[in-house]
């Protein structure tokens, strides 16, 4: 997993409400495991038309949003199902952060978990970010804060453990692996006291 120290990006906003898994990744592109490549199914149903032509009319086809590694979406993005596939095809499709007043539990959790920062702001800093599509954003993981473009500041909450793996590239297995010299040391002075 790459660390996500700072991210400065222009954003790119997508204000539906309730964006769910199905729509950010459609269930007929769950077919693998694998994380690279399912950027190209990332809003599919949205992005292309029937044809299979690019939908000049969504927001992330469009050339402001191109490279855009920050996406300011809707109030309760993520909702639905349960599924990885939806932060790993966000990541793969470029983006490193999504930015909204609401993120269901589920998807905020498997988005933290590998790699994808997902911030939960206040109506009034959400709103001001909808209004402002494009402003550029410098996010500072480890001081919790988004920087706006006239110096302005928003901080937001990181769980602990989610920050340290993000800071340090690493997911929740790795870390427990990094811990193992410290298990084996317990585990012999328990099977000693038995």
């Amino acid at each position: 997993m790459k660390p996500v120290t700072h991210l400065r990006s222009h954003t790119a906003v997508l204000a539906h409400e309730n964006i769910d898994t199905d729509r950010i990744i459609p269930a007929r592109f769950l077919t693998t495991t694998e994380r690279a490549g399912l950027g190209r199914y990332a809003f599919n149903d949205w992005r292309y038309n029937a044809d299979g032509s690019a939908n000049a009319a969504f927001e992330l086809n469009k050339p402001a949003a191109r490279g855009c590694e920050i996406l300011v979406a809707g109030r309760n993005f993520g909702c639905g199902s349960s599924r990885e596939h939806a932060p790993w095809a966000l990541l793969d499709f470029g983006l490193r952060a999504v930015l909204s007043s609401e993120i269901a539990d589920i998807f905020r959790n498997n988005a933290l978990k590998n790699g994808l920062l997902a911030v939960v702001l206040s109506e009034s800093e959400h709103r001001y970010l909808l209004a402002h599509p494009g402003i550029e954003l410098a996010i500072d993981v480890a001081a919790q804060t988004i920087e706006l473009p006239d110096g302005g500041r928003f901080s937001f909450q990181l769980d602990a453990f989610a920050k340290h793996c993000l800071l340090t590239g690493v997911d929740q297995l790795g870390f427990l692996l990094s811990q193992a010299p410290q298990i084996e040391h317990f585990e012999r002075l328990r099977q000693e006291a038995a």
